[in-house]
C-alpha cells in the first residue's frame, strides 16, 4: 500500500457522495481526466477514481439506509487507531457523526466534526498480509 495509507496524519483518500454518480463521473472525467472503475466485491455501487495509475478516491450514491445526505466531498485522514482518535476528538470539543465502524475489505473509520463545524473522516486501513 502507498505511504499515505500508513502514515498517521496523512490525507489519504477523498470521496464524493452524490445523487448522480454518472453525471459526476462525466464532469470530473472530462474536467480532470480522471478514470473510474467499480470497487470489487463492494456491498454498494462504489466507483474508484484514478489519475493515471494512482487511485485516490471514490464516487458513490449513498444507500437509502443512510438517509438524506448532501452532495459533498469527504477527505479521509489516516490514523493509527480510529477508536482512540474518536475519543480524543470528543475530548477536544469535536463530535463523532458516524462510527467508529468497519468498512469490509478496507478498514475502520469514523466521521468527525470539529468545534467550528468542519467535517472529515479518520481511517485506519486494513493492511493486506
Amino acid at each position: 500500500m502507498e505511504e499515505l495509507f500508513n502514515k498517521h496524519g496523512a490525507v489519504s483518500w477523498t470521496e464524493l457522495t452524490t445523487s448522480d454518480p454518472a453525471a459526476a463521473k462525466k464532469f470530473y472525467g472530462t474536467l480532470f481526466g480522471w478514470t473510474f472503475e467499480p470497487f470489487p466485491n463492494s456491498p454498494m455501487k462504489y466507483e474508484v477514481a484514478s489519475v493515471g495509475n494512482r487511485q485516490f478516491g471514490g464516487v458513490f450514491k449513498p444507500p437509502a439506509e443512510c438517509g438524506p445526505m448532501p452532495t459533498a466531498w469527504m477527505s479521509y485522514v489516516t490514523v493509527e487507531n480510529v477508536d482512540e482518535t474518536a475519543k480524543n476528538a470528543k475530548e477536544l470539543g469535536g463530535k463523532i457523526l458516524a462510527g467508529p465502524q468497519d468498512i469490509p475489505q478496507v478498514g475502520r473509520f469514523c466521521v468527525i466534526q470539529d468545534p467550528q463545524g468542519a467535517v472529515l473522516a479518520a481511517i485506519t486501513y486494513q493492511m493486506k498480509k
